[in-house]
């Protein structure tokens, strides 16, 4: 779909589990952007869908800003490894 037009959408709330500091920089980088936490997100997976990069050369500089603030040392290789902490 071409840039253009705003597209009409029907958006839903949703609960959603996620890593702690991962969070952290997902809500940083959407208030960097001046975008909702759920925006953000969209745009990742919109561009995730078709096999393309989200995030220009900068924005993932910014992103590692972040990853250091955060203590964020997580990587896509670790995405099928996540456990819950123990909740006691």
């Amino acid at each position: 779909m071409a840039a253009g037009k705003d597209i009409v959408v029907e958006r839903v709330q949703t609960g959603v589990r996620i890593e702690k500091r991962l969070l952290k920089v997902l809500k940083a980088l959407s208030e960097q952007r001046d975008m909702s936490l759920g925006e953000l997100l969209e745009g990742i997976v919109l561009h995730a869908l078709e096999g393309k990069q989200p995030f220009s050369k900068q924005t993932l500089a910014q992103v590692a800003q972040l990853k250091g603030i955060y203590g964020l040392t997580l990587d896509a290789g670790a995405s099928h490894r996540l456990r819950d902490s123990d909740p006691s």
